[in-house]
């Protein structure tokens, strides 16, 4: 990845309909088996997604956050069966612009095409960014929630 790249997006052939895998995605309690960087611990507070504008909250652990940590996740994109996204942020704050973007497209009956981005290019916010060294999540443990995603929609 060049310097310059603010984002990183992966792609895979999930063997089910873009229904299940949606279903799976919508459901925050579900991020826990579904994260491949090893961060969610668990939902706080996560009805199912179901419209653009809707709030999140996750239970969160990592060294970059000296430990345990609460995130709210604003959604910013939902589109049944084909998109859902959102933006993250410290709980009780504005998201300062990272997102998760996971976009999927039916191939046949019974395979899904998904694809997660991993984007950073709107942190402008100088505190963070001499906090956060970018990318914090790798195309390995993205690659990973693939992977997850895949396994759980068996």
């Amino acid at each position: 990845m060049a310097d310059n790249e603010k984002s990183i997006t992966v792609t895979r052939s999930i063997p089910a309909p873009a229904k299940a895998v949606f279903e799976q995605l919508t459901l925050p309690a579900n991020h826990v088996q579904l994260d491949g960087s090893g961060f969610v611990r668990s939902d706080e507070h996560a009805d199912r997604i179901t419209a653009v504008g809707q709030t999140f909250r996750m239970n969160m652990s990592g060294p970059h956050m000296g430990g345990d940590y609460q995130t709210d996740n604003q959604v910013t994109g939902f589109v049944p069966d084909k998109l859902v996204s959102w933006k993250t942020a410290p709980a009780g704050t504005e998201p300062p612009g990272w997102e998760w973007v996971w976009e999927l497209q039916q191939q046949g009956a019974d395979a899904t095409d998904v694809s997660l981005t991993y984007d950073w290019s709107k942190v402008t916010d100088k505190d963070i960014l001499s906090k956060v060294t970018f990318p914090l999540i790798s195309q390995s443990q993205l690659e990973d929630s693939l992977s997850k995603l895949a396994e759980s929609v068996d």
